[in-house]
């Protein structure tokens, strides 16, 4: 077996290594993450330039970097908090989150990558304790939850705001109450909802009534106006005036003028 030329060790060697450094030199960046460079020789984490973009980079080989995930992520929370009258409740809520991109080195220099233990988590607790200490569990049950949505929320994101972490949403999916309570809220309900069902039928019947009591007092008050007007003049006028038109008819009669009981014409005979 032939000997490699002497030159060919160092060149072989050489290449090892130029692979060994452009594999410590480059990262890449997947989609929908950032790099957070880190400066073993220098200042440490640079916060002072934009974070490493998507696609491929070359870093120097003694430095690192640090991936986060900048797309909108979830946290889903189960957790176990007390009423305004001190029943425990439990809540079972998901934030919707994400690092803010242009922050992410401060996130990572100040709070580092397990941030959803040490801020996100502990941030959302304490503003449902806060939140839901506030209501009654009547009112978490019946209807509180989207005031309890949106408060947490509130509450949450002012806490976050200041921690480079974009809050968008807060959704509380259930809220369980202790089964006792929850029977006697809705015994309680049921109870009002059937008096309010009879409030409306006396209601409706009260209303029934009164029109009737009104059409009869219209009734009356126009046959009142009415006899009122009815003079004997009056009645002697419209008998005229009846007479008359019979008078018209071409109906075979005899009227005889001034023998009615009023002095009214009377009217015999017809075909």
């Amino acid at each position: 077996m032939e000997k490699l030329p002497k030159i060919t060790i160092p060149v072989l060697v050489g290449v090892i290594l130029l692979i060994i450094i452009i594999a410590k030199s480059s990262v890449t960046i997947s989609s929908g993450h950032a790099g957070v460079l880190y400066q073993t020789f220098g200042n440490g984490v640079v916060t002072d330039q934009p974070p490493l973009g998507e696609g491929f980079h070359i870093i120097a080989p003694w430095n690192r970097v640090f991936v986060y995930e900048i797309r909108q992520q979830e946290l889903s929370e189960k957790m176990q908090v007390l009423s305004s009258n001190g029943l425990e409740i439990k809540l079972d809520a998901s934030a919707w989150y994400q690092p803010v991109s242009a922050d992410v080195a401060k996130l990572h220099q100040e709070k580092g990558e397990n941030y959803l233990q040490r801020v996100i988590q502990p941030a959302i607790r304490s503003a449902a304790r806060s939140v839901v200490g506030r209501y009654t569990p009547e009112q978490l049950y019946s209807s509180k939850r989207d005031a309890i949505q949106s408060e947490i929320y509130e509450e949450t994101k002012k806490i976050l705001d200041n921690q480079y972490i974009q809050l968008n949403e807060v959704l509380v999916r259930d809220v369980t109450l202790p089964p006792a309570i929850k029977d006697a809220i809705e015994r309680k309900l049921r109870q009002e909802q059937e008096s309010l069902e009879y409030e409306f039928r006396l209601e409706k019947a009260t209303k029934e009534a009164q029109k009737v009591r009104i059409e009869a007092q219209g009734k009356a008050d126009a046959n009142a106006i009415l006899s009122a007007s009815l003079t004997d003049k009056v009645l002697q006028d419209k008998g005229i005036d009846a007479t008359l038109e019979l008078a018209k008819s071409q109906n075979a009669k005899v009227v005889i003028v001034g023998s009615g009981d009023s002095g009214l014409p009377l009217i015999l005979g017809n075909n």
